[in-house]
């Protein structure tokens, strides 16, 4: 019997975090983060991690969050990693009567859970990555891409050229296995019965909210925060300095433009990102989209989420 799950996708910045904890809360559920920065320590303010006080639901229930803070900077966690751990722990929070509901914003670790994609062990490999990610620095992002392109064709038309980290991963896995990854994103292992509602704004509305977010992460001490990674001795060559935003301060901190460019970085990116994200998500049509204007407060629009998910699972609302 395939376990049932809820799911709460959308770009950064449309307030998943908040909506879900109310959703859970009206679902007897506990969360499991889907984004491949929160998993690491000491990544708080870049990565917009949830609060330990902001896990309390408007009813002053405490809503559980797994898969967030598991490992320190210093470990390269992957999808595959990310894809082991989160299916064990879903698992566990069904055995305990409760509905796990997957909540973020990272596609490709949402898709290995949901459809059970295929990870050979063969397919990983620490030094390949950091030569890969050295050569998209001295060459650029597009030099990687067109060698996608000739490899894994496929893959290239659904990767942005910019999206770094996920040319650097097909190329990884075609070098190492001599195989397409496009090819074993059709192998479906799932053992879930899902139920994803994307969530969604006027586009102008949103890019203001990723504005505000970024200005408020410089004000809260994000600067200060990659400081304190660097000072602790995290190499800047690891996943963690690839992050959205800790990039960006990286290069301020090596001397490569004035905090003014940096912030202006971090906003276009984060942008550039959000359109990744539409464009990941629109293209699964098991994803039934909330438009979040549509709702006069948070806790209706997390009753119209809870309420779809109840139905498409037949289950009672809390």
């Amino acid at each position: 019997m395939s376990i049932p799950i809820g799911a709460i996708l959308g770009p950064t910045a449309i307030g998943k975090s908040k909506v879900a904890v109310e959703v859970a809360d009206l679902l007897e559920g506990e969360i499991v983060s889907v984004d491949s920065m929160q998993v690491y320590k000491g990544l708080d303010i870049g990565t917009a991690k949830i609060r330990e006080e902001e896990r309390f639901a408007k009813s002053g229930k405490y809503i559980e969050h797994h898969m967030i803070d598991i490992v320190t900077p210093d470990i390269n966690y992957n999808v595959a990693d990310f894809q082991r751990e989160a299916v064990k722990i879903i698992k566990d929070i069904h055995s305990r009567g409760k509905l796990p509901m997957l909540v973020g914003g990272t596609g490709l670790y949402y898709n290995a859970v949901v459809y059970g994609y295929d990870f050979p062990r063969d397919s990983f490999d620490e030094n390949l990555r950091l030569e890969l990610i050295k050569e998209a620095e001295e060459k650029g992002n597009i030099h990687l891409y067109n060698k996608l392109i000739v490899v894994d064709p496929k893959a290239a038309e659904k990767i942005h050229p910019n999206d770094t980290k996920r040319i650097i991963r097909a190329l990884e896995y075609f070098y190492l296995t001599g195989k397409r990854i496009s090819d074993s994103a059709g192998k479906n292992k799932s053992c879930f019965r899902t139920v994803s509602v994307g969530l969604y704004m006027e586009r102008r509305k949103l890019y203001s909210a990723i504005e505000k977010r970024v200005d408020k992460m410089i004000e809260e001490g994000l600067i200060e925060e990659v400081k304190d990674l660097v000072n602790k001795g995290y190499k800047t060559d690891s996943n963690w300095a690839q992050g959205l935003g800790y990039k960006q301060v990286l290069g301020f901190l090596a001397g490569n433009y004035d905090i003014h460019k940096c912030i202006e970085l971090i906003k276009k990116e984060t942008r550039n990102y959000a359109k990744r994200q539409i464009t990941w998500f629109k293209r699964d049509k098991n994803i039934v989209w909330f438009n979040v204007e549509d709702y006069p407060n948070l806790q209706e629009l997390a009753k119209a989420i809870a309420t779809h998910i109840c139905q498409r699972l037949q289950i009672k609302l809390n």
